[in-house]
């Protein structure tokens, strides 16, 4: 016996379909939820649902299986059942930590999950402490970026499915690695997304990627439930260690306690009850210290944010680079605000925005709650070709960037390849079936380079599945000695941080920062970091 149950609040009528038997009429509560009962049906079941006389089966928002992909049936899926073996796992928590972001369709050949647990050894020799998975949720199409997800409670059927994420995390545990879980709450995908009809799940504003997401306006409480209990799924039945959570300045919330606070503290029960540590990672680009300041403080209390100055301090420096949102960066002083700070823009002038930004950290906040990094999926994939900086920087340069970012009072995060200069890009790659939409994507990416003045012809087509494949990383390069030698100083640099309590104190305020012609000295207890940016010795 199984209860099917599903919110649609406005719906006169709701069936249960199975396929190949008599639908089920289903029973109203006054709180918009359906239920019905049905005999001998179990895990692996198929099923899907009718609203009002509309004959056209929908998936269950809350699936946790689209074995047949979002526009197919739901199966039951029966977390109890699979077998663990990280009893003794207690966890990774974020302070001192070492992150690395992969894309599991990318990561290795095969694309998957279980293949990944392949070169998880790799990840252990380097010396990284948690693996960052993009959004694995269920889209449509064979392959993506992972951030047009629809199913916000199944992982993605081509990567594996359920018990293949749960096999990745279990492998992981056992080697000492914790696992972290991008996951997007602020939009749906363009094509599979069917909870909209079945209730107010969107809000009538929209942000860069479509309708947003409905959270203090009429039934809000139940799309935030909806939100809030995918966030306990993930990390309770997925034994995930913590979520990356995206773009949080297009969550639109007016209500008193934000979705982000609630999180916050569910989260924080959750925790206390499994007995390990979870955080919540937000992306921001407010520059906002409210998110990661304790409750206590009247913060939101996640546990830490992405931080873009880091980047573009250390990127623009690097590179030279000075487009578009890098204008207000690429100086020495800018890197040593970063440093001692944690943010740049912080209540100063942004001329990319034409306003002013962002808001002063606390001296007291400790660095590990920002997250840095010299490359990520966004900063990589959202440039026109999706070049690494490795296709441009000298290996001298790149071991100067990888020097400020593991030394600095952040928490580092590794894209990928980083490790070993990686010479393949990582381009934006979609797979949408429906030929409009697919054709919609094309002309969109290319017109929006053409504004900067990229020829529409060296923008990689999306569609084009050798853009998906040129993205794949060569771990043969590891055979050739100039990438084995950058591997080899990154771990050296990874222990060489483990091995000075200096170089993981995440006080900025006892940061200190000299500069000069083009070299920078950065005092950390008593270790002496000296970056030479000159491209020659200097004494």
């Amino acid at each position: 016996m199984t209860e099917f149950t599903v919110w649609a609040p406005d719906a006169t009528r709701v069936r249960l379909h199975l396929p190949g038997a008599a639908d089920h009429e289903m029973r109203a509560a006054p709180d918009g939820w359906w239920r019905v009962e049905v005999p001998n049906s179990g895990p692996g079941t198929d099923y899907a649902f009718l609203l009002d006389d509309d004959d056209h089966p929908l998936p269950d928002p809350r699936s946790a299986w689209q074995p047949s992909g979002v526009h197919g049936p739901s199966r039951l899926y029966d977390h109890a059942a699979f077998d663990w073996t990280d009893s003794s796992w207690t966890g990774r928590q974020l302070p001192g930590g070492i992150l690395y972001e992969l894309h599991i369709g990318t990561f290795t050949p095969e694309g998957t999950f279980d293949a990944a647990i392949d070169r998880l050894d790799h990840l252990v020799s380097l010396g990284v402490d948690l693996i960052e998975l993009l959004p694995v949720n269920a889209f449509n199409g064979e392959h993506n970026w992972g951030y047009d997800g629809v199913c916000w409670y199944a992982p993605h059927q081509p990567y594996g499915g359920p018990d293949g994420l749960k096999r990745l995390v279990d492998a992981a545990h056992a080697k000492g690695l914790g696992v972290i879980l991008d996951v997007v709450y602020n939009h749906f995908g363009p094509s599979g997304a069917y909870a909209p009809r079945f209730g107010p799940y969107l809000a009538e504003q929209s942000n860069s990627w479509g309708r947003s997401v409905n959270l203090d306006g009429p039934h809000s409480d139940e799309v935030r439930r909806y939100i809030i209990d995918s966030v306990l799924m993930w990390l309770r039945d997925y034994h995930v260690d913590g979520l990356r959570l995206d773009a949080v300045h297009a969550l639109p919330d007016s209500r008193a306690v934000p979705l982000l606070e609630e999180l916050a503290i569910e989260v924080e029960s959750l925790s206390t009850h499994l007995g390990r540590p979870l955080s919540l990672i937000a992306e921001s680009d407010l520059n906002d210290p409210r998110l990661i300041t304790p409750r206590e403080a009247g913060g939101f209390g996640l546990h830490a944010q992405w931080n873009d100055d880091a980047h573009h301090a250390l990127h623009t420096l690097l590179t030279g680079e000075r487009q578009g949102y890098y204008g207000d960066f690429g100086s020495l002083e800018t890197l040593a605000d970063v440093l001692t700070g944690g943010f740049f823009h912080a209540g100063t002038w942004s001329s990319f925005r034409n306003r002013h930004h962002g808001r002063p950290l606390d001296p007291r906040v400790p660095g590990h709650r920002l997250v840095a990094y010299l490359q990520n999926h966004d900063q990589i994939g959202n440039r026109a070709t999706g070049d690494r900086i490795s296709a441009s920087l000298s290996p001298s340069l790149l071991r100067v960037g990888a020097v400020l970012l593991l030394t600095a009072p952040f928490t580092p995060m590794l894209f990928m390849g980083e490790e070993w200069a990686a010479s393949t890009p990582w381009q934006f790659f979609t797979s949408h079936p429906e030929p409009e939409l697919a054709s919609a994507v094309v002309t969109g990416r290319r017109r929006e380079f053409a504004a900067h003045g990229w020829p529409e012809g060296d923008v990689p087509d999306p569609q084009d599945p050798q853009t998906f494949v040129r993205s794949r990383l060569d771990w043969a390069e590891l055979d050739k000695p100039e990438h084995r030698e950058m591997l080899a100083f990154y771990q050296r640099l990874i222990a060489l941080r483990r091995s000075l309590p200096d170089l993981s104190d995440p006080r900025l305020h006892a940061v200190s920062v000299q500069h000069g012609d083009q070299f920078l000295l950065m005092r950390r207890g008593d270790t002496l970091v000296v970056a030479n940016l000159a491209g020659r010795g200097q004494g």
